[in-house]
């Protein structure tokens, strides 16, 4: 089992890179989000919470995101921190309950969606302010 989730996540990297690079050929910024916690729920065991940790410590460190929303902060109950806290937890320790969504949604920093991050070029996908 611990070799499948590690494999998942190697496979999470790839993929993430390519979405990163799909999207900037588009002219569109990559954010990244952290993955969230699932402690107790049918997913836990410990080679899967190694793997969501080495995807979020990627996503946070590797600095190929234009911009990170650190979700799983925000969410894990910080006295157990591979659990959803209780006050956003859905009941299943998988997903969030309203509230939980309402948490993630104060954590964006809706700036990120300014059109102003975006440069139009004439009869060309848009490309990046940087």
């Amino acid at each position: 089992m611990a070799a499948q989730a590690a494999q998942v996540a190697t496979d999470l990297i790839t993929a993430y890179r390519e979405i990163i690079t799909k999207t900037r050929a588009a002219g569109i910024r990559a954010y990244g989000a952290t993955i969230l916690p699932f402690g107790g729920s049918q997913y836990d065991d410990a080679a899967r919470e190694s793997a969501r940790q080495t995807v979020n410590a990627w996503i946070r460190s590797s600095r190929e995101w234009d911009a990170v929303i650190d979700l799983d902060s925000v969410m894990r109950d910080p006295e157990v921190p591979r659990q959803l806290r209780a006050e956003v937890d859905g009941g299943d320790h998988l997903h969030p309950n309203p509230n939980g969504y309402r948490v993630m949604a104060e954590a964006i920093d809706l700036g990120l969606f300014t059109i102003s991050s975006v440069r139009p070029t004439r009869g060309r996908p848009a490309t990046l302010r940087r």
